[in-house]
Order: C-alpha cells, then structure tokens, then sequence
C-alpha cells in the first residue's frame, strides 16, 4: 500500500510540473488517503502484533 502511495505521489509531482493542475491535485488526494491508511493499519498491526504476543506469555 505504501508502494501505491509513493507512486501516486510521483504521479502527482509529474502532472504538477507539467502543469496538469487538476490531475495533480486529484493524484496527491489519493496518495495522501492511501498514506494514511497504510499508517494506522501498521499502527494496528503492531498493537494486535504486541497483545498476541503477550497472551502467548501467559499461556507458556
């Protein structure tokens, strides 16, 4: 998912440069979503990675 955010990004950068205003904007809109999705599912995979974890502690 970070690889599609990256790309969108430089999708966004190029259409900028070559001034292709509303195709930028929409391309950056999409790599920013996907940005911050791939952030809290990370973030959710290191806590449910941190609680699974800690039950298998308890159980040994």
């Amino acid at each position: 998912m970070l690889r599609w955010s990256i790309s969108f990004l430089v999708i966004a950068l190029i259409a900028g440069v070559l001034g292709f205003g509303g195709l930028a904007a929409g391309a950056a809109e999409i790599a920013k979503i996907l940005f911050f999705l791939f952030i809290i599912l990370f973030v959710v995979s290191l806590i449910t990675g941190r609680l699974r974890g800690k039950n298998r502690d308890l159980l040994d």
